[in-house]
């Protein structure tokens, strides 16, 4: 364990966990403490961000984050779909920008960070619809399929993972592969370590995860796969990357995902890192095992979307000797 997650988890533990400890969720309070302790990185050299929240744009509302120059041509660059966290009910494509930012230029993909509708104002299924029409919409501006990755952290891992499972539903193309930050994939909060975690997670108690829930669902059960995709059918997914930490209350939701895809077949990483707090990709550069851990994401992001145009060249190959 660095000096820099301990740091980190020191600082969670004193200035957002106490939140977490209330009995009732103030939305607004949650929105205004996230606005005003956001830090926003500088966009990378060599990069453009491009923000895509006019009615025009609909429905893909959010950012770019582009390589000025552009990159490979004919729609196989990899192209990065990210679920930001927030419990469904905060935060923003901004408030990840020190996730997304390093994960695209790291991975040498663009990257679009979807600002989906909130609870408690939109709840179940708007996120879920607002992912897989922005998904749909890639796929109409002439992305390959297999050039694309979705990609999340906390609520909107959950979200990745249920879009998945939601495309393949609807019979849509498959993307090359999931890539899940600390994922939060079970809203009827079965997990074990939401007990045996409790006292360690700097950053949750066990009970909020029940509260944010409710605040998402209404009155849809928590058990619908679309929302809790951790009681989905996993059969037919793209390959998975799953990163958690060993401290998190949510380190359940993380490992029962991965040993339901390995049980359905799907080829499935999970790492678990110790000591470290929910989603540290987010303290990159300052911690090393925020670091380390998008390197690994991003080497992922390249060989899935490597590996599926490799299928698809062959495939396009067989067809035309037949």
């Amino acid at each position: 364990m660095s000096w820099q997650s301990a740091l980190a988890c020191w600082y969670l533990r004193r200035q957002f966990r106490p939140e977490t400890l209330k009995p009732t969720i103030n939305v607004e309070r949650a929105r205004a403490l996230t606005s005003k302790r956001v830090w926003a990185p500088r966009v990378p050299r060599g990069w453009h961000l491009r923000e895509t929240y006019g009615a025009g744009d609909a429905p893909l509302v959010g950012e770019w984050l582009e390589r000025v120059e552009g990159g490979t041509a004919g729609g196989a660059e990899p192209t990065v779909l990210y679920c930001h966290g927030g419990g469904y009910y905060f935060c923003s494509p901004r408030t990840h920008r020190s996730l997304t930012f390093p994960l695209a230029t790291r991975a040498g993909a663009r990257l679009f960070s979807l600002d989906y509708r909130l609870a408690p104002e939109h709840r179940f299924p708007a996120a879920l619809d607002d992912a897989t029409a922005a998904y749909r919409q890639l796929l109409a501006m002439g992305i390959a399929p297999g050039s694309i990755v979705i990609a999340g952290d906390s609520a909107g891992g959950g979200l990745a993972l249920a879009t998945l499972v939601a495309l393949r539903d609807a019979g849509a193309p498959m993307p090359a592969g999931g890539l899940l930050f600390s994922p939060w994939t079970d809203l009827a909060t079965t997990g074990a370590s939401l007990r045996t975690n409790d006292s360690v997670d700097p950053m949750f108690c066990g009970a909020s995860i029940e509260r944010a829930a409710k605040v998402y669902l209404g009155d849809a059960p928590a058990t619908h796969p679309y929302a809790s995709p951790v009681y989905a059918d996993l059969r037919g997914l793209p390959p998975l990357f799953v990163q958690a930490g060993s401290t998190e209350v949510l380190l359940d939701d993380a490992r029962r995902v991965a040993d339901n895809a390995h049980a359905a077949g799907v080829d499935c990483e999970c790492e678990v890192w110790k000591n470290v707090p929910h989603v540290w990709p987010m303290f990159a550069p300052f911690m090393p095992e925020a670091n380390r851990a998008l390197e690994r994401a991003a080497a992922f992001v390249r060989r899935a979307t490597s590996r599926a145009a490799n299928e698809a060249q062959v495939s396009s190959v067989t067809s035309s000797v037949r």
